[in-house]
């Protein structure tokens, strides 16, 4: 039994802290100031990518965004902008904009008057 606590602890990882927050689980370091995730991200190519998903959202439709080369606080201000002219609540995660609902033709609208080359992804 304390042989299956000690590999089960050791296979995880610290998740969060309450000093520096969400922690990455592959270098251990703060997400702010994640080395590893940098690397492996896929350089942005300049086209805002709007597509729809369903999967493991309990069947609920979300439009996501992505694309956006943008820092943190430009993303949240622009996802605020977008939240409220759509009408609807969202969310960012990892640099991906979420809106709850299909607001793809209304996003690529809002997007393309930004000055963004806008694309629909997917279906």
């Amino acid at each position: 039994m304390a042989a299956m606590r000690k590999s089960s602890a050791s296979a995880g990882g610290l998740v969060y802290s309450t000093d520096a927050g969400r922690m990455c689980p592959v270098c251990r370091q703060p997400l702010a100031s994640c080395t590893c995730r940098a690397a492996t991200t896929a350089p942005a190519d300049g086209i805002v990518r709007i597509g729809r998903e369903t999967g493991g959202r309990g069947g609920k439709t979300v439009t996501v965004v992505r694309g956006l080369s943008m820092d943190a606080a430009a993303l949240a201000t622009l996802a605020k902008r977008l939240k409220a002219a759509c009408g609807t609540g969202g969310t960012v995660k990892d640099g991906v904009l979420e809106l709850q609902g299909d607001h793809r033709d209304a996003l690529m609208a809002l997007l393309a008057k930004e000055g963004l080359r806008v694309k629909r992804a997917g279906g």
